[in-house]
């Protein structure tokens, strides 16, 4: 059987698929499988964006991201389920990031 990509994926089985994930994570955490752990919290993120409505974000946001408390993101636009804009003071360097990847809005400039 071919794999869906976590856009074809109902809302319930992508909240099956980042249980799966989310108990694989945990079991390479216990085992010390460091690069195991990584990827497996990558796809993690990725699922959950896709439970996001993309359309909740707009460009001139700025957010903070989760997991690296202090750190803002502005989003320059949206392309699916990605923000692509730039951290605060590294204006130079543009990145896109999954939706979920973005938390508590900081300010709203639009």
């Amino acid at each position: 059987m071919q794999e869906k990509r976590y856009s074809q994926l109902t809302e319930h089985e992508l909240h099956q698929e980042i249980a799966t994930l989310s108990e694989k994570a945990r079991k390479a955490e216990q085992l010390g499988m460091v690069n195991e752990y990584a990827v497996l919290e990558r796809k993690v993120t990725m699922a959950k964006a896709y439970l996001l409505n993309p359309g909740d974000y707009k460009s001139g946001d700025i957010y903070e991201i989760e997991g690296d408390p202090g750190t803002y993101f502005k989003i320059n636009y949206m392309n699916g389920v990605f923000a692509w804009g730039h951290r605060i003071n590294h204006e130079d360097k543009e990145e896109a990031l999954p939706i979920s990847m973005l938390g508590k809005i900081r300010q709203n400039q639009g």
